[in-house]
């Protein structure tokens, strides 16, 4: 008998690569907003006051997303100056290296308060507009008056140096002003513009009827914004987010899921993309009780869909898997009830011709808005 012992089988343990590092955080600093867009894309369920993240909670975050090698952070909601935090947040954000844009509806923002938000280092301003035109905006904001505190708020930040984009989100209603909002955009002098089609979650879903543009719409207005693109090169940046109902491909959501980006909602969920909790499986993990970087590495949420292997045969099969990354799970959760399942906005999807003939349905219907009917805003915070 040998006194040697045979090696023993050693069984291979699949080691999991690690994700890339994440360059943007959207941090939603409250659900409160004074407007009530029936494309809103927040949860049906808001998070109220009372259960928002503190001061200290967001710095931490904010130090921990620089440390995980995040670069810039959206300042969000709901609307973020609701927030009377929002000065130090934000010059926490530039002590730790972070570049920061705040993303507001403007309605509420007084000379004096941008003037502080400027002194505390903000280093860009995203400003929503409804319409290019005053009747448009306060028909889809349900705010009178709205318009015309935008076009203060879009000429103060200009007056302060800041940088400026204009975000407008269209839909059926005011799609055939995509070339006023360019030219609104322009009157600005904003640095940029995004054309943003209505994104079907949350409560944009229950409006989907009263928002879907026509299948000519669409491709009217790809023209329209391409041509914008070549006429205007050097002068306007012109981003564009297309309602994937009439694609041939998916979009790459968020540059596929757990990737590049991460989202931290008022309460402190940390979310892959902003519409992730209309998938009922996922647990999403809290930065109460977990770093951002345990969330980032270790999350069943993030891990869920990241990568390839959890994609069905269709798609790992597809020659654009690492391009389009599956497309939007959200998607393939509102749509196929799955999560898991090939985006319908793939012409590849069985389910690709439903899609369709849902938003062609959809184009016929109603006009009639059910608004988005937020809590009364807390005027004392």
């Amino acid at each position: 008998m040998s006194l040697i012992e045979e090696p023993r089988s050693r069984v291979e343990v699949p080691v999991r690569p690690a994700p890339p590092i994440p360059y943007g955080m959207l941090a939603e600093l409250t659900h409160r907003c004074p407007l009530q867009c029936p494309y809103c894309s927040n949860p049906v369920e808001l998070d109220r006051r009372n259960v928002e993240l503190d001061t200290e909670t967001w710095l931490r975050v904010f130090s921990e997303a620089a440390k995980l090698g995040v670069l810039q952070v959206h300042l969000s909601g709901g609307e973020p100056t609701a927030r009377r935090d929002l000065e130090q947040m934000i010059r926490h954000c530039v002590e730790v290296g972070l570049y920061t844009n705040l993303i507001t509806a403007g309605v509420g923002v007084t000379p004096e308060r941008l003037q502080s938000i400027s002194d505390a280092g903000i280093d860009h301003v995203q400003l929503s507009f409804q319409g290019a035109t005053a009747e448009m905006t306060d028909k889809v904001s349900n705010f009178r008056g709205a318009h015309e505190r935008k076009l203060a708020v879009a000429r103060e930040v200009r007056r302060l140096g800041l940088p400026l984009t204009v975000n407008s989100v269209v839909h059926r209603a005011n799609i055939h002003q995509i070339p006023d909002f360019i030219e609104l955009a322009l009157a600005l002098d904003a640095r940029r513009i995004e054309i943003a089609h209505s994104q079907y979650y949350g409560w944009a879903l229950r409006n989907r009827g009263a928002l879907m543009p026509t299948r000519d719409q669409v491709f009217w207005a790809l023209d329209v914004v391409e041509e914008a693109r070549i006429r205007l090169k050097g002068v306007l940046t012109i981003d564009a987010v297309v309602p994937d109902y009439y694609a041939k491909y998916p979009k790459p959501c968020m540059n596929g899921w757990g990737r590049q980006s991460l989202n931290v909602t008022p309460s402190g969920k940390v979310l892959p993309c902003h519409a992730a909790e209309t998938i009922p499986s996922l647990d999403f993990w809290n930065v109460r009780e977990h770093s951002l970087t345990d969330v980032w590495l270790n999350s069943p949420a993030f891990n869920a869909f990241r990568g390839t292997d959890w994609m069905p045969d269709l798609c790992k099969s597809c020659e654009r898997k690492e391009i389009d990354w599956g497309g939007c799970r959200c998607q393939a959760m509102a749509i196929a009830g799955d999560a898991a399942a090939t985006d319908p906005a793939c012409h590849l999807s069985p389910l690709h011709a439903d899609l369709l003939a849902l938003a062609e349905a959809d184009a016929e219907g109603t006009d009639i808005y059910d608004y988005r009917r937020y809590f009364q805003p807390d005027r004392t915070g």
